[in-house]
């Protein structure tokens, strides 16, 4: 398999990984993904990662971290429009602001309602 092919495979990986709501697995295949390999929107697959530990971190009731990382990701996503490997990041980035709303009102992750969670559907 080419580098290339690499790339797509384990970005289709990250991806269905966080649509099925296992965003550890959505975080590690990027990763790889970002660490392996020379990336033009490198940003936005670490945005991709930071959205996807923030999940993490909510569901084992770590909401300093969730939030921390839910800032940090929508500093990489500012740097994108329109659409990106299939991703609507103007959509993207207007529902991560209600997440941030939904964030500030938590005061455990199960008041947290997952279905607000952007699917990243391409």
């Amino acid at each position: 398999m080419g580098e290339q092919e690499q790339i797509e495979s384990l970005f289709e990986k990250g991806l269905s990984a966080y649509q099925n709501g296992h965003y550890f697995d959505a975080h590690e295949a990027w990763e790889e993904m970002w660490s392996d390999f020379y990336l033009v929107d490198r940003d936005l697959i670490q945005g991709l990662i930071q959205l996807s530990v923030s999940f993490v971190h909510l569901s084992n009731n770590n909401l300093i971290g969730a939030k921390s990382l839910l800032k940090k990701c929508q500093k990489k996503f500012d740097k994108f429009n329109g659409l990106c490997r299939g991703i609507d990041i103007t959509s993207l980035k207007n529902s991560l602001k209600n997440i941030e709303v939904e964030y500030q009102k938590l005061e455990s992750n199960q008041s947290f309602h997952w279905d607000i969670v952007p699917s990243l559907e391409k």
